[in-house]
């Protein structure tokens, strides 16, 4: 799977993702935090992550996945980079410096990894003067989103004064391999391929079994629900993004769940977007008559897994209910058939998935890329969903980066593909609640509306849950009193008594 994201990348479609993150430097010693200071907080921590030093070396003619070395030429001010936004800077600013960070291209020459800092954040939203942001970026062949979090931890302390670690740093750069032997060792993993594969073949049979199993005793079914429409989002895209979101509280978000007690938080995301997705798409008179459906990715990482590079992630499919204008019934929609699908992964075994996708030759993901790209497939071939929507926990705590605190992950930035010109992140962190997208910004010339639609959802959404709480609790029918009963109970009584 992390070899798919190399054969993805391309000039229209780099395949990073990564964060904007909001810091107060007032906890740092001094009140202040230099870019000098950045760097030494980096420096000293770099030992405890995997992905800071690493890079890819690709096969000749990508005849075998590619290696992970120890990079020999690591150069940290080259990852670490400094910019500032001319006055007044506001948040309209932010989000377009941050897209234009974002879509340019990495050198995956170098350790697949970029932080930006960013100053001169005066005039963005409530946030304190003198804060300054993050924007990062990691490739997704290096990292998931649960690998994402060891990242974090990595350059991130629970406190502003935390000291770096007092062990030795032991790491060792590698020698780059030659075109030789990295031939040599693809000619061996060919040889073994068909081994692999069957193993993984024999792996599947019993998820396989299950699936049909599930859908003779209706466990789940089938439905033409989960055929996405054609729209707007599914064509062929450029290599300019916007990037935008909106910032809910958690308290508030997990309420919504009152309209339907049994649905996941996950849930109530998915249909607030359906209902920003229904707004945005009426006012541009395109919206479907059927509905939208979201790729939701799911992690199969365990927890020994937790520092490892690379992915371990499966997938679901689900219905976003963009048909249904109204939001009680579009939460009861997506929750059937989000539990549909979670039933289907579970019993095809997505960890199985996973395995797959591993035996997969690179060369011919390699051609198809190039090939689905360059002959513009996008605008012919229907895709298997018309977005994405995946869900990122983040600390509940407060956390410090070189004694700045973390005010907010104010965006989440994700890759795009032709074909899939819109796509979403949910990220929590402490008490706050952010729902993000990244688009290509030739399918979406207008993010501030399409945000103000997620907006609008997410309050009808909490007003209506409200109503719900508001309502007092249905008391108990009483039996109406008839004369035969009021006799037959006396008679009762009666004898009791004697």
């Amino acid at each position: 799977m992390d070899s798919s994201f190399v054969a993805l990348e391309s000039p229209n479609s780099p395949m990073h993702i990564g964060n904007l993150l909001i810091y107060n430097p007032a906890t740092a010693p001094g009140g202040f935090v230099r870019f000098k200071d950045i760097l030494k907080f980096f420096e000293d921590r770099m030992q405890l992550s995997k992905t800071m030093r690493q890079r890819l070396v690709r096969v000749p003619f990508d005849l075998d996945y590619p290696y992970w070395i120890e990079d020999p030429n690591f150069d940290l001010e080259y990852h670490v980079r400094h910019v500032a936004l001319p006055k007044p800077g506001d948040w309209r600013q932010l989000c377009i410096q941050t897209a234009r960070i974002h879509a340019r291209p990495m050198d995956l020459t170098r350790p697949p990894w970029e932080f930006t800092v960013v100053e001169g954040l005066d005039n963005v939203r409530d946030f304190p003067k003198g804060c300054f942001g993050f924007v990062t970026k990691v490739h997704h062949s290096a990292i998931d989103g649960m690998s994402g979090i060891d990242l974090m931890e990595a350059l991130h302390t629970l406190t502003p004064s935390t000291a770096p670690p007092n062990e030795p740093d032991t790491w060792k750069p590698e020698k780059i391999p030659g075109a030789v032997e990295l031939l040599g060792k693809s000619y061996v993993n060919a040889l073994l391929n068909p081994l692999k594969q069957a193993q993984v073949a024999a792996q599947a049979v019993p998820g396989v079994a299950s699936a049909i199993k599930g859908l003779v005793t209706r466990d789940f079914k089938l439905s033409s629900d989960y055929v996405p429409p054609r729209t707007r989002f599914n064509r062929s895209i450029s290599s300019h993004r916007v990037v935008e979101g909106r910032s809910f509280s958690l308290t508030e978000l997990k309420s919504i769940r009152a309209l339907l007690p049994e649905a996941k938080v996950n849930d109530v995301a998915l249909a607030i977007i359906g209902g920003a997705l229904n707004k945005y798409l009426s006012a541009k008179d395109d919206l479907p008559k059927g509905t939208m459906t979201a790729m939701a990715p799911i992690s199969v990482r365990s927890s020994d897994e937790k520092g490892d590079m690379g992915n371990q992630v499966a997938a679901m499919i689900a219905p976003l209910g963009t048909h249904i204008a109204d939001h009680v019934e579009r939460l009861e929609y997506v929750f059937s058939k989000t539990s549909n699908s979670k039933a289907m992964t579970n019993a095809l075994g997505a960890r199985t998935m996973t395995e797959v996708s591993k035996v997969n030759p690179l060369l011919y993901m390699a051609l198809g890329s190039q090939l689905f790209s360059r002959v513009s497939l996008a605008h012919r071939v229907a895709m298997p969903f018309n977005t994405v929507v995946t869900n990122v926990p983040g600390p509940p705590v407060h956390i410090y980066s070189a004694g700045a605190r973390m005010e907010s992950m104010a965006l989440s930035l994700i890759c795009l593909t032709d074909g899939l010109g819109l796509a979403h992140i949910v990220q929590s962190y402490v008490d706050e609640a952010i729902i993000s997208f990244t688009a290509c910004r030739d399918i979406m010339p207008d993010p501030e509306f399409y945000a103000a639609c997620l907006q609008e959802s997410f309050d009808e959404m909490l007003a209506a849950a409200k109503a719900v709480d508001a309502k007092p609790a249905k008391k108990p029918a009483r039996k109406a009193v008839t004369k035969t009963t009021k006799k037959r109970t006396t008679g009762r009584t009666s004898k009791e008594t004697k």
